[in-house]
């Protein structure tokens, strides 16, 4: 009877150890994880009262607890830039952008497009939008296509309305007035760092064609 009671013991205690629960570790890099995402987001934003974007975007995910903290639009995004009177002064795409608030900066990647009011279209890998200084700049090759001229280069940078801007490391097409120097205040400025230099035999004597700096303004 003793050994029958110890057999069943031995049996229950078996099954508890066979049924014990596997928890997995905590997760603790909860700053990896979204505090808040939004699906087919078409909203206003507004600076100090005055409504200053539109965006709309597939997917829209804030995460204030990272470091710096930030929106992230992986799925792409479409954003409008109003005036004070509520008029569109910019459109903005992107592949792919992130807002970081603490520095007020937006960064996009993948097939940046922007187009102002004036015609000017934009279009590159890369553009950082920041809003304490008002400007727009990008270190990748950027192209610039605008009523009167057609620029490329390597390093870009101008206001937020890209009304005035620098093209640098440029190449492109010019109107003939563009080259004139008719001494008024420039508009917009181009600055050509690096020039093509054909080559040419050993033997003949060639003159090295120097970098030049083009000021454009704007009609």
């Amino acid at each position: 009877m003793l050994g029958a009671a110890a057999f069943l013991i031995a049996v229950l205690l078996s099954s508890c150890e066979e049924g014990k629960e596997h928890i997995a570790p905590a997760i603790h890099d909860r700053d990896s994880v979204s505090m808040m995402t939004s699906y087919g987001v078409n909203t206003l934003i507004s600076d100090s009262g005055v409504i200053k974007y539109r965006i709309v975007a597939e997917r829209w995910d804030v995460n204030t607890v990272r470091q710096p903290n930030r929106w992230t639009f992986i799925k792409g995004i479409f954003l409008e830039q109003f005036d004070e009177q509520f008029h569109v002064q910019l459109y903005v795409q992107a592949d792919t952008a992130w807002y970081y608030n603490q520095q007020n900066l937006w960064e996009l990647r993948g097939r940046v497009r922007v187009k102002n009011m004036e015609g000017l279209i934009f279009t590159s890998e890369e553009l950082f939008w920041d809003g304490y200084t008002h400007e727009l700049y990008s270190h990748c090759l950027s192209r610039l296509v605008t009523p009167e001229r057609t620029l490329q280069g390597t390093y870009f940078r101008s206001d937020e309305r890209m009304t005035r801007y620098t093209v640098s490391n440029s190449k492109g097409s010019f109107d003939k007035s563009d080259m004139e120097d008719d001494g008024a205040t420039p508009a917009d400025t181009v600055q050509t760092d690096t020039a093509v230099v054909p080559q040419v035999p050993v033997r003949q004597a060639a003159r090295p064609r120097a970098a030049s700096t083009v000021t454009t303004q704007k009609p």
